[in-house]
């Protein structure tokens, strides 16, 4: 599945699944368990190669007192049945855990034993184990973490620096770590693989996730696959970008703004981007002051001469340029805002799509209503900032995310880009290797180029405002603005991957081709 359930919509969609009667507790408890030990050795094949020289491998798991340390008891005992040699250490009274946990402490506690979690940090420096599991919190974390747990994960840290081969497995999400934002809640635990179950959860792409979640994998424990209402979705590689047969014109027009020269390269790279993602016809839009300088730099694109907002309103008086973008290497001054403006008011009717990115934005730090007066009227429109332009425009909200969180569910950047989707009255694309998509409505989407779709080398400049002219294109070509700008950010970042390392900005457009032949299209 794509949809991303927050903590309490997994906790709704599990009751909703136990009083269907078409599984139990105990039955779910027992899947997540066996699929976390599943996974596990699968992905960690060595662990049990230790038995070739006559030694158990062995575990040491961390069982905290919600369903999360029923999980961890189920591993434990699934474990010892594959001959590991495990030790149990457990936050407060195993006979005080819900009903199910308590069954799978007790199914533990018939042959095993179960130490204080004070223990594990004595077990770790006197005799390190091969494996840890962390199934302590889990995600359903709302109040600040106990002392006890802040040192057993301290203790886990430093034993990992010590002993670098010791593998650290999280139960749903590492301990401390928000299931809803990705944000750390005081203190959590890296680890090297996380398992989670049914679906993955927003904080498992936002902000901090991947960096402690290392790697993920999602098993499936048995629950009904229908989306839960409201939640966000992770962008998928798109089906339809395929141009279909037709005259240049059947495929739109793109106008890209640019900036003065020697300021003539932002708006360049967007044009390129456009006309490679299949605009049928694109036209940057200079100053007269750097006609030349474009002139030499284009071939295919189109130039016209624009000077001011009054120029750039005669030019979209033409209807067929149904797709305009502002904003990179304009500057932020008031022309911007000007020229700005002048493009929100002919979009009124929604027929045109506007992108506005970088200086467009910015111009707006001293009025972001202003600017949201405009965009609620031109509903074609998207907003592509970078944080620190988020911070510009929506100070209150990049605030929220700048806090130190001390209790879950935390405020996250899905949360950011829908009030300021709402707000602005359009869509809101706020970039970074977690991007968040979100539309007034509260529809949203989660590009993550993380894992193993990392891309570290898109940091790059110019890289932003090749993303521009990709949804600019694609909305010259009548994509919907959401889907627009999902295709162009899943496109933005395979590009970078089908280059790899030593990507410029340049690249970019022109890896674009083998990424649309590989999907078929």
């Amino acid at each position: 599945m794509s949809d991303l359930l927050t903590s309490a919509q997994m906790r709704a969609t599990e009751r909703t699944a136990i009083e269907s009667g078409d599984v139990t507790g105990a039955m779910l408890m027992e899947r997540a368990g066996a699929g976390v030990v599943d996974r596990l050795v699968t992905r960690f094949p060595a662990l049990e190669e230790t038995r070739s020289s006559g030694r158990a491998p062995a575990a040491l798991i961390l069982c905290g007192p919600g369903n999360n340390g029923g999980d961890g008891y189920v591993i434990a005992r699934l474990l010892r049945a594959r001959g590991w040699a495990v030790r149990v250490c457990a936050l407060g009274d195993p006979g005080a855990l819900p009903a199910d946990a308590a069954r799978n402490a007790g199914l533990w506690l018939e042959s095993g034993s179960v130490f204080p979690l004070s223990d594990a940090a004595r077990q770790l420096v006197a005799d390190p184990p091969d494996l840890i599991v962390d199934a302590l919190l889990g995600t359903g974390l709302t109040r600040p973490l106990p002392p006890a747990v802040r040192a057993a994960l301290q203790a886990v840290e430093d034993a990992h620096a010590a002993h670098p081969g010791l593998v650290r497995v999280a139960v749903d999400i590492p301990s401390g770590l928000c299931a809803d934002s990705g944000r750390v809640l005081g203190a959590a635990c890296h680890c090297d693989l996380t398992v989670t179950f049914h679906t993955a959860k927003p904080g498992h792409y936002l902000q901090d996730g991947a960096t402690y979640c290392s790697a993920l994998e999602i098993v499936d424990i048995g629950l009904d696959a229908a989306p839960a209402q409201d939640s966000a979705r992770l962008v998928l590689p798109p089906r339809d970008v395929a141009k279909r047969a037709g005259h240049k014109y059947d495929h739109g027009h793109a106008l890209i703004l640019s900036g003065p020269v020697g300021r003539t390269g932002a708006a360049r790279l967007a044009a390129r981007a456009a006309l490679r993602i299949g605009a049928g016809l694109v036209t940057l839009a200079a100053p007269g002051s750097a006609m030349m300088e474009c002139a030499a730099q284009l071939t295919a694109i189109m130039l016209r001469r624009c000077d001011d907002a009054g120029a750039l309103a005669e030019i979209l008086s033409d209807e067929r340029l149904n797709a305009v973008c502002l904003g990179p290497g304009m500057g932020a001054g008031e022309e911007t805002v000007a020229r700005v403006s002048a493009a929100l008011r002919m979009a009124e009717t929604g027929a045109r799509g506007v992108v506005l990115d970088a200086d467009a934005l910015s111009a707006f730090q001293a009025d972001p209503d202003a600017l949201f007066a405009l965009t609620a009227n031109a509903p074609r429109t998207i907003l592509t900032p970078h944080f620190g332009e988020f911070q510009r425009l929506f100070p209150d909200l990049a605030r929220l995310l700048s806090d130190t969180p001390e209790t879950g569910p935390a405020y996250s950047r899905l949360d950011a880009a829908r009030a300021a989707a709402r707000r602005a009255g359009c869509i809101v694309l706020l970039k970074g290797a977690d991007t968040v998509i979100a539309a007034p409505d509260g529809t949203a989407r989660i590009h993550a180029a993380l894992y193993d779709r990392a891309a570290p080398w898109l940091a790059t400049a110019g890289a932003g405002d090749v993303l521009s002219g990709l949804i600019v294109g694609l909305l010259a070509r009548g994509f919907a603005p959401l889907d627009a700008a999902c295709m162009a950010a899943w496109l933005h970042v395979e590009a970078a991957r089908h280059f790899g390392p030593g990507l410029i900005a340049e690249d970019l457009p022109d890896a674009l081709p083998p990424v649309l032949r590989a999907l078929g299209l």
